[in-house]
């Protein structure tokens, strides 16, 4: 009865927090590897100082017969848990998840890598799914890569995460947020929605204000309409190999096929991610007769239906000594492909 009573005290003990809650211990992250064996997992906690006993703990997975079904990944543990609910968090799988937000008109580069800073996911090897074929077509996109159809959001992983599992989620979401009314828009307007998702990146990386977007389709829309170029100096900068920060004149020869200087219509694809905003814009442009617009260096735009409307918008905002962005454009004479005006005009 005395050995009994010492095992049974022994095992209360052991199935017991290392600490108690009165004395608040800090909560800690421990780092499960993959592939750890049951008794590495048991030393690893008690080096972490979060259970008492390793051996108790492995005789509490054994009875329970855990030892095989432990989760790898980042754990947030402290002193004051129980090992039982130790082991049921670390069975259930309950990882730490880490938020990481996508800014809208973030390019495929630009996501890899935020998701690469919070050590998510290996960015060679996301940029490299980005533009896998077989991969691609899991997902239901036809196009040559998927730029565009990353859905820029804020999203919970944890550490770390397969590329396919992070782009396989953004790509989810862009579904959910293309409703049905969206898609049946589309087609009235006579658009597939590759062509919608690629004039709503164009539009999202020439105004940061949403509430001109609309109206910066209708330009767009009026242009397409009209067979006039678009003009946009964002496709022309996501076309440059290399891009020092600065549109230079010799770039709008470019000979890419996103260079809309050159080439007529929509580019061959997105140049960015578009948000909600954008891709709205893009299917319910404001109606207008507008075919220029040109920055008025505040954010926001001033729109014009003719040339001579423009050319003195021109006067007014670009001739000013003033900080260039990239919001900007050379113009083209409708209908004559002739170069005039000022660069950096839209």
């Amino acid at each position: 009865m005395a050995g009994g009573l010492a095992w049974y005290q022994t095992i209360r003990w052991a199935e017991a927090p290392l600490s108690t809650e009165a004395e608040q211990p800090p909560s800690k992250i421990v780092v499960i590897p993959e592939g750890a064996a049951f008794q590495r997992v048991a030393a690893l906690l008690e080096e972490e100082q979060v259970i008492k006993s390793r051996s108790a703990f492995l005789w509490l997975g054994k009875s329970q017969d855990a030892e095989r079904k432990i989760h790898p990944g980042e754990y947030e543990l402290h002193a004051a848990m129980a090992p039982a609910d130790i082991l049921s968090k670390l069975v259930a799988g309950r990882v730490v998840l880490h938020d990481v937000t996508i800014p809208e008109g973030y390019t495929i580069g630009q996501i890899a890598d935020a998701f690469a800073d919070q050590r998510i996911t290996d960015k060679v090897e996301f940029a490299r799914l980005a533009r896998d074929k077989s991969f691609m077509k899991t997902l239901g996109v036809s196009a040559e890569s998927l730029e565009g159809y990353l859905y820029p959001d804020t999203y919970r992983f944890p550490r770390p995460t397969a590329a396919k599992a992070v782009l396989k989620a953004m790509v989810d979401q862009l579904s959910h947020v293309v409703t049905a009314e969206w898609q049946a828009r589309a087609k009235e307007l006579n658009l597939t929605m590759h062509q919608v998702l690629t004039l709503a990146s164009v539009i999202e990386k020439e105004t940061g204000s949403g509430e001109e977007r609309p109206h910066i389709a209708s330009v767009f829309h009026n242009r397409l309409k009209k067979k006039i170029p678009l003009q946009s100096d964002p496709t022309v900068i996501y076309g440059l190999p290399n891009f020092d920060g600065n549109l230079h004149k010799k770039d709008l020869s470019h000979a890419s096929p996103y260079n809309t200087y050159r080439w007529a219509g929509l580019p061959p694809g997105p140049i960015a991610s578009p948000g909600a905003q954008s891709i709205r814009a893009a299917l319910y442009p404001t109606a207008t007769q507008d075919l220029y617009f040109v920055s008025k260096n505040d954010g926001t735009h001033q729109f014009s239906a003719t040339l001579v409307e423009h050319n003195k918008a021109v006067e007014k905002y670009q001739k000013r000594p003033f900080r260039r962005g990239n919001h900007s454009q050379t113009l083209i004479i409708p209908a004559t492909g002739v170069l005039a005006g000022q660069e950096g005009v839209s």
